[in-house]
């Protein structure tokens, strides 16, 4: 196995376009995974750390451009306000030496139905800029999973950034797993309301072969808040409990979950449900002014 670390962006294109299958690794959470138990050989291994173009990220006015390197802990302490779903999907990751390496780049190639970040990408609304030698291009984050592990990368291509647009309005992200941390999604959901837009966007993780958006679910939402008004009042709008129960049973429905040793598909569907309708219930409560939402308790969350 051959290591090869560029000093400059157009260096590691040019390497990644001479060995299109070298494999990149920066914080090498998942990487090193499959090298130490046999599950990867590649012939070279393409270190992008010394790239400092992707250890940032530039504020705009509607989105936020996060270098692929950027690992969890800055997005937790800089970008909470601007991200609250991605950040709270970061928080979730593994351990804090996990959180300080891995980042939504190497989480984006790894292309895990599993991966926390991408419920929130999903449901930000986010694109992946991918370049190569041959150009650049932005990849709809919902378009970049192809399968299971697999996405719309090029042999010849890297993530040099992720594009997500900045919260307009209250988001939120939770997962179900075995344990409170360190552990893989059993499945997770992420919700954002942008009521500039009078939209609603979604995604669910872990529970079908890519992560997925539940479309329905978000085109019946947002027409339940036009029709009644809640778009206009929110503060004298509560959501009532059939709203979110259908919420949660079209969440569902967008799932293709399997059995696995982490879970049945039963039982995700059902998860699922649960976390759309709690997610939707803290999201209006924040949106409504209730920022103590998320610790009260709601029967139409159970």
């Amino acid at each position: 196995m051959e290591f090869l670390r560029p000093e400059t962006w157009d260096e590691a294109l040019a390497a990644k376009a001479e060995h299109p299958g070298a494999v990149p690794i920066a914080g090498g959470t998942d990487v090193m995974v499959e090298l130490n138990f046999g599950h990867r050989r590649p012939g070279h291994l393409l270190d992008l750390n010394r790239i400092a173009c992707l250890h940032d990220w530039q504020r705009g006015p509607d989105t936020v451009r996060l270098g692929a390197a950027v690992p969890y802990t800055r997005i937790i302490t800089g970008l909470a306000a601007d991200l609250p779903a991605l950040a709270m999907a970061a928080r979730t990751v593994g351990s804090p030496q996990i959180r300080n390496r891995g980042s939504v780049g190497g989480n984006l190639g790894a292309a895990s139905p599993a991966g926390d970040a991408h419920p929130a990408l999903l449901a930000a609304g986010a694109g992946v800029e991918a370049e190569s030698v041959r150009g650049r291009r932005l990849i709809p984050v919902e378009e970049f999973f192809t399968g299971v592990k697999r996405n719309a990368l090029a042999p010849d291509e890297l993530i040099r950034a992720v594009h997500i647009r900045r919260a307009t309005g209250p988001q939120q992200f939770s997962k179900v797993g075995t344990r409170n941390a360190m552990v893989i999604a059993v499945c997770s959901f992420a919700v954002a309301l942008h009521p500039d837009s009078r939209t609603v966007r979604t995604g669910v993780g872990s529970a079908a072969p890519t992560p997925v958006r539940a479309r329905a679910a978000e085109e019946f939402l947002a027409a339940a808040l036009a029709d009644g008004g809640h778009w206009d009042e929110p503060r004298h709008r509560p959501l009532d409990a059939e709203t979110v129960r259908e919420f949660g049973a079209l969440a569902a429905a967008a799932c293709d979950p399997i059995d696995d040793v982490r879970g049945t598909a039963r039982y995700r569907r059902h998860a699922v449900a649960v976390l759309a309708r709690r997610a939707l219930v803290w999201s209006w409560r924040a949106h409504r002014g209730d920022e103590n939402g998320r610790h009260q308790g709601d029967a139409a969350c159970a």
